[in-house]
């Protein structure tokens, strides 16, 4: 979730805008709306404190570029947003320091997806809202997460259920740190792609119900394989009532 996060959005179309401020907003994030590149630069050079931009590419005023550059000179993360699907416009993004890039017109889950997933790899953002200070490092320990008979330790990447440790490769421990974050959401197989892949390409969806399949095998002699549960045509939750 981005309980507490602090979001620049830089649009200039007001609809896009609006949706996104309200949809991120809903997830818990304070949002900070700007309408063209140049009220962008303002308000990064303003002193306010984010901790995520989301900028467009072609903005009144100063460019997307600009906006990136200052968020990046400001340590912000940038997810870019833009109507350019070539692959050569996304890798000179990326070099030039976008954390991610999602092409218009976009899916708001996807954006959520990929907006937590810059904000875990963020020195100045914990998991579930945790804001730490300016100095805070990287590795700082965070409250290990629970779910019925389960434990994730993020910290030691160990996980636990009904007191037995069960080992989990990195894909699977991201799909269930994923699914324990957020246990009462519906998580398409999409954006379990996006968490547990980071920067790279999404996962085919099929691939993604194998790795589930995966994790419910090694949990079977906990009895905690049904935690689970698929949400058909949809994708993937934890069970309620438990």
């Amino acid at each position: 979730m981005l309980e507490g996060a602090r979001i620049l959005v830089v649009e200039d179309d007001a609809a896009i805008n609006r949706v996104v401020c309200s949809y991120l907003g809903k997830m818990g994030a304070m949002c900070t709306a700007a309408f063209s590149g140049t009220e962008g630069l303002m308000h990064l050079a303003g002193g306010e404190d984010f901790h995520l931009v989301i900028t467009d590419l072609m903005l009144p005023g100063a460019s997307g570029e600009e906006v990136l550059a200052a968020a990046r000179a400001a340590a912000v993360p940038v997810v870019v947003l833009s109507a350019r699907a070539a692959v050569a416009d996304r890798v000179d993004l990326l070099r030039l320091g976008a954390d991610d890039y999602l092409v218009k017109p976009f899916d708001l889950e996807e954006l959520l997806a990929r907006c937590e997933a810059v904000l875990r790899r963020s020195a100045g953002f914990g998991r579930a809202g945790d804001i730490r200070g300016a100095g805070a490092g990287r590795e700082a320990d965070v409250a290990p997460l629970r779910f019925g008979a389960w434990e994730l330790d993020e910290t030691a990447r160990a996980f636990t259920a009904a007191g037995m440790p069960v080992r989990l490769t990195r894909t699977e421990f991201e799909i269930v740190r994923t699914l324990m974050a957020a246990p009462r959401r519906v998580h398409t197989k999409r954006a379990l792609s996006i968490a547990a892949g980071g920067d790279a390409a999404a996962l085919e969806d099929k691939t993604v119900a194998t790795h589930i399949g995966n994790i419910r095998a090694k949990l079977r002699a906990t009895g905690t394989d049904d935690y689970v549960e698929t949400v058909w045509g949809v994708g993937f939750k934890l069970r309620d009532g438990v």
